[in-house]
């Protein structure tokens, strides 16, 4: 079974939006990663989707989803990519690995900030689950 990979930040309009597009991107068929947010915004920053499409990646369906959602599914790993998700996430009513890899919020700035934050979600990130899950 394919492992799933939640990753939540607090909005779930940028950091984790990039995250969940590039881990299903880079290791596909060998993860299924979702991401949420604690306090969803009503929709994904333009600059994650711009820079989501510089690399050609699909961003069809992109939308914040609450974390909630995901409490009562079969996760096998939880990444917390903000200091605010970190200290609120929620009680999982199992026993879940989760682990802390912090980014730079970029939203309200300029395209490039998207860039640079999306290059080390895929240096960083994709490199760490792809570890811990032994993939």
């Amino acid at each position: 079974m394919t492992p799933t990979v939640l990753i939540l930040c607090t909005g779930n309009s940028c950091r984790s939006q990039m995250a969940e597009a590039l881990v299903n991107h880079d290791l596909a068929g060998r993860v299924h990663a979702v991401s949420a947010g604690t306090r969803p915004q009503p929709k994904v920053a333009d600059g994650a989707i711009a820079a989501l499409r510089q690399l050609g990646l699909a961003t069809d369906g992109l939308h914040p989803k609450d974390v909630d959602v995901f409490l009562n599914e079969p996760v096998d790993l939880v990444i917390t990519v903000c200091d605010n998700a970190k200290e609120t996430c929620p009680v999982f009513p199992r026993q879940v690995r989760s682990i802390h890899l912090p980014f730079h919020d970029p939203h309200g700035e300029p395209l490039e900030s998207f860039v640079a934050v999306r290059d080390e979600i895929r240096a960083r990130l994709v490199p760490t689950v792809r570890e811990v899950l032994g993939l």
